[in-house]
């Protein structure tokens, strides 16, 4: 799969998916933000154009923005995740999902509480079947922070999944953004990365952050990655 291809956000109305959306169109990359409510994702849309130069994002509604897409990032709530997935269904058939799901239950947000099972990507993955390659990442990036583009976003992105070549799909277009994907390995391990959101956060309200991250030592650049 090239650099051209096109990406789909759904959630992307939201805080994290519109940043993700923000710094993707930032790169040149072609973007369709896809919202229960299509005119609302064409709001957002316009937002982003107006802030980079040349961009080309639209907005549709969700299965229309599933549909356009050969990649396409999940940025939902974990209330919504199962749901929005189950409407799209069709449409991901035979393409990679970035499910950036973390299963925060309000209010006690800065708390691990992980589903049974361990991982809610792990989940989608088994529901979703194999003709969906499920690929975990962006779980632990500010969303305050994607939303800065003058801002340099200084941590890493954990990529989970069990398809290796869809990995490296996404490590690359982690990388065009600016920040650095590493991958993590199997789609069950994404549970670290769930669990590891609310630590982030508990770390963000003791030490009065705006967006904490993390940063994987003792390597310059991500190696080749082997399954």
């Amino acid at each position: 799969m090239d650099g051209n291809a096109t990406v789909a956000v759904l959630g992307g109305t939201g805080a994290e998916g519109g940043g993700i959306a923000l710094r993707l169109a930032a790169a040149g990359r072609k973007v369709v933000i896809g919202s229960r409510d299509g005119a609302k994702a064409e709001t957002r849309a316009a937002e982003i154009n107006a802030r980079v130069t040349g961009s080309p994002v639209s907005g549709r509604d969700l299965k229309g923005a599933a549909a356009a897409a050969e990649i396409v990032i999940l940025t939902v709530p974990f209330a919504a995740q199962a749901g929005t997935l189950e409407q799209v269904k069709a449409e991901l058939e035979g393409k990679i999902l970035v499910d950036a799901t973390v299963p925060l239950v309000p209010p006690k947000v800065s708390r691990v509480q992980l589903p049974a099972g361990g991982s809610a990507v792990a989940a989608m993955q088994e529901k979703l079947g194999a003709g969906v390659k499920v690929v975990a990442a962006f779980q632990n990036v500010s969303a305050h922070n994607l939303d800065d583009l003058d801002h340099e976003v200084d941590c890493d992105v954990l990529i989970f999944g069990d398809d290796v070549a869809a990995c490296d799909v996404v490590a690359a277009l982690v990388d065009s953004m600016g920040l650095r994907g590493i991958y993590g390995g199997a789609v069950c391990n994404a549970a670290a990365a769930e669990a590891l959101t609310s630590v982030l956060i508990a770390i963000n309200r003791k030490y009065k952050l705006a967006g904490s991250g993390i940063r994987i030592t003792g390597m310059d650049k991500p190696a080749k990655m082997h399954g």
